[in-house]
């Protein structure tokens, strides 16, 4: 039996020993090390050979990482590693780092416990790393940290080992600041970063060492030792001192907690349930014996084999041939196989407790971020929520029609396993719409759908997403049915800022039946909301919100689930300037005249006089288009710091800061999606191939009004609508 099998026969041996278990992610800014560190994990702990470790990238087994050398999926393995004469299973995930993959991190984060941060030694903290940190501590993951590629101040910086403390400081005080900063005061002390109790370790994923305060006690090893090995290039004789997965390992069990100690604090913020229910005692304790409760964080599509969910299990335990309701589905699914993932592998068992990362197929209603459990009642784990939307789209069509019904299935499942891809079907017209966080997340989509399906597929060139929002404030501005029996006033306004943070957070739940008005009302006024209007919201979609403000309307109870319908579906899916989604807007209801016999009222008569009464009110405000926003950050050598700046300033781009690090320069910059395509390469013309530079998409603001009717009109064009928007007096007729 190789040491790989022996491995697995470890691990399913303490598949249901709670303490010995640890849930663990690495996450960072994109080229920071995060696979190659996994890798010298893994192989640290036999699972692939210590010489392939860091180049084999057994993490990245999609051909396609392979080929670009990023992470694309967050890949999952378990190992065993002993410590202190114990044996302990570490299920680890290893997330992408590319800001067009962010999805990927925040649904990992919901199935770990801890995470490994990795920062490089030379780049410090980039904008990602702070992304992900945020993404963690949202979900009540603990954190510790590795400064990664330190051989790189030594051999390129060559700095003194003075300097290299300093620096070590510098980075741990900044990503301290970012954790503290977003933890409630009982965490803070137990999970700041200290250097003496070990939670802070460095070293070289590459090479293969790594070094903790308690490491160095233990061994003798000094910061100069390190520092000596570095210069001579001998660092394969400091990997056999100061081994990465040993000290890693042990700084993992030391200071990342088992399931026992993570879903305490973990439940109450990830399941808004009532703790003193059965599933909610049976979360908290983790439970075997307690009902299922499975979140799906990913489901993994094998052509050959179909979809396998998997995901972190709070509570029960999962059995081949179990019977589990996915919440919100009809009908119940069953389980075929239950098992273990180490990378590309599944291990099948019989059953798994409370308390591991699981994949269970036969699953088939889930998508990422299902709640699974053999109690049909439970109520579901809070929605995961993402922190940028979707930016770019893409048109794409079968290349012969008999492909048609096979296109429409793979979109549905690559729907079902990125929830930050959205897919717009059009039966009709057989062109269906795909958005994504950015050109590469697009490009490797398009690349699975042609490869991995076999479907050949027609593209268009990836256009921006767009939104629609108001300036002012609109109305009343009445809306008559086409009968004339029944007439709407509405009023438009943007949504205050504070509001539309908290939803974009999370904070308050979007496109969801309102449970809890008061509760509601409280926090909306908290959030700078009259609270007038506060205790009246009717339905909040995406960040736009309806208002009932009126007072005794006969029949306008019977009236509202048409005008909710039509101001979801027709009035913020489709604004009146481009037709684009609006965001941002407050829609308020000040007075209705209904007529008294209900067949008078019927869809085809509110459902137009409402949205056309929005658009009136909307245009009256002042309509505005809005485009995505990316920070850009680029690493230069001086030299060419010029050619950089242009590039980006040609794009539209604002520069916001300009910093030196040695004899580099780095750019900070804001500037429009729509003006980003092909900036890969045009950098690296510009700057002969010696810029390192990296984006992140930041929200939306107004498109330049001298812009906005020319992107209008072309706009409007594309989706073969009349080139100029209407007025209000066209709604007014």
């Amino acid at each position: 039996m190789g040491r790989k099998e022996d491995n697995i026969k470890r691990a399913e041996a303490l598949l249901h020993k709670k303490e010995f278990i640890r849930n663990i992610g690495t996450a960072a800014h994109i080229d920071h090390g995060k696979t190659t560190l996994s890798d010298s994990l893994i192989a640290g702990a036999g699972m692939i050979s210590e010489e392939l470790a860091g180049t084999q990238l057994f993490m990245d087994y999609d051909e396609q990482e392979q080929a670009r050398g990023i992470t694309i999926n967050a890949a999952i393995a378990s190992m065993v590693h002993d410590h202190e004469g114990k044996q302990y299973l570490i299920n680890l995930i290893d997330t992408p780092g590319h800001v067009d993959f962010g999805g990927d991190v925040t649904r990992a984060m919901r199935a770990i416990d801890g995470v490994i941060i990795l920062d490089d030694a030379v780049e410090g903290v980039m904008p990602q790393t702070e992304t992900v940190i945020r993404q963690a501590l949202k979900e009540r993951v603990k954190p510790v940290l590795f400064i990664n590629k330190v051989d790189r101040l030594v051999n390129e910086l060559k700095i003194s080992p003075e300097a290299m403390e300093q620096r070590f400081v510098k980075i741990i005080t900044d990503v301290n600041t970012r954790i503290l900063k977003q933890l409630p005061d009982d965490l803070r002390d137990a999970w700041a970063l200290k250097v003496a109790s070990g939670n802070v370790a460095f070293g070289s994923a590459f090479h293969k060492w790594a070094i903790s305060v308690p490491y160095m006690n233990k061994t003798g090893i000094t910061f100069r030792d390190v520092y000596r090995h570095c210069q001579e290039g001998t660092m394969k004789e400091l990997s056999k001192r100061a081994p990465l997965h040993e000290v890693v390992l042990d700084m993992v069990i030391r200071h990342l907690p088992n399931p026992l100690q993570a879903q305490k604090v973990r439940i109450p913020a990830i399941w808004k349930g009532d703790l003193d229910s059965p599933v909610g005692k049976a979360m908290f304790n983790v439970s075997e014996n307690g009902p299922v409760a499975f979140m799906v964080t990913k489901i993994l599509v094998d052509p050959q084999a179909g979809e396998t969910a998997a995901g972190r299990l709070f509570s029960g335990k999962i059995r081949r041939g179990q019977e589990l309701w996915v919440s919100g589905m009809p009908k119940p699914n069953r389980a075929q196989i239950v098992a273990m993932i180490v990378g590309p592998d599944r291990i099948p068992v019989e059953e798994i407790d409370a308390g591991n990362v699981v994949a269970v197929v036969g699953l088939k209603d889930a998508i990422a971020g299902s709640t699974v459990s053999d109690d049909k009642e439970m109520q579901p784990f809070e929605r995961i929520v993402h922190y940028s939307d979707p930016v770019v789209t893409m048109a794409i069509e079968a290349k012969s029609t008999q492909d048609l019904p096979k296109l429409v299935d793979v979109l549905r499942s690559i729907a079902k396993a990125d929830p930050s891809i959205q897919v717009e079907i059009n039966q009709e017209t057989g062109e269906h719409l795909i958005s994504g966080m950015g050109e590469l997340h697009l490009e490797i989509t398009m690349y699975r759908i042609q490869n991995d399906y076999k479907v050949p597929v027609i593209t268009s060139p990836p256009i921006v997403v767009y939104r629609e929002g108001v300036k002012g404030k609109g109305g009343p501005f009445e809306g008559k049915s086409p009968n004339k029996h029944n007439r709407f006033y509405f009023e438009v306004e943007p949504l205050e800022p504070g509001v539309v943070q908290a939803i974009r957070a999370g904070e308050v739940a979007s496109s969801v039946r309102i449970k809890d008005s008061k509760a509601l009302a409280k926090k909306l006024e908290e959030l700078g909301m009259p609270r007038d209007e506060a205790k009246d919201v009717v339905w909040i979609e995406d960040t736009n919100m309806l208002i009932d403000a009126t007072k005794g309307i006969q029949y306008l109870h019977e009236t509202m689930e048409l005008i909710k319908q039509s101001f979801i579906e027709e009035a913020m899916r489709k604004g009146p300037l481009a037709a684009e989604k609006c965001m941002a807007v407050k829609v308020r209801l000040v007075d209705a005249k209904l007529h008294e016999d209900s067949i008078h009222r019927g869809p085809a008569q509110v459902i137009p006089a409402t949205y056309r009464a929005i658009y009136g009110a909307m245009c009256q405000a002042t309509r505005a288009l809005m485009e995505p926003l990316q920070k850009v950050y680029v690493n230069v050598p001086q030299d060419v710091m010029g050619s950089a700046i242009g590039e980006v300033q040609s794009r539209r781009g604002v520069i916001e800061d300009i910093t030196q690090e040695g004899d580099h320069t780095i750019i900070q910059a804001k500037a429009p999606v729509a003006e980003m395509f092909g900036f890969a390469t045009a950098i690296r013309s510009a700057t002969q191939g010696r810029a390192f530079w990296s984006t992140e998409n930041v929200g939306f603001q107004p498109v330049p009004p001298d812009l906005q009717m020319d992107v209008v009109r072309k706009i409007r064009e594309r989706k073969g609508l009349q080139p100029e928007p209407y007025d209000e007096a066209y709604y007014a007729a």
